[in-house]
């Protein structure tokens, strides 16, 4: 499953996204990647060491209720 949204571009006169300063342009298109890649059913946890982002780790998860046999290996690639 491919999701088609497009990348999260933040404003920075809103003052929700004000509260984005403490990242960089190139970690927030990372974030969005990352969330665009784990699916329905995946994860995203940021890892912050001494105030700043050190670490992005993904965990995809399947339906198997769903899912025909052959995917889980299909996307892993």
């Amino acid at each position: 499953m491919e999701n088609t949204s497009a990348p999260f571009t933040p404003d920075w006169n809103n003052s929700r996204d004000a509260n984005y300063q403490h990242l960089d342009p190139h970690q927030i298109e990372m974030i969005d990647e990352a969330l665009n890649s784990i699916g329905d059913y995946g994860e995203v946890r940021l890892i912050v060491e001494k105030g700043r982002l050190r670490f992005l780790v993904t965990q995809k998860s399947f339906d198997v209720l769903k899912i025909q046999p052959g995917v889980i290996f299909k996307d892993l690639k």
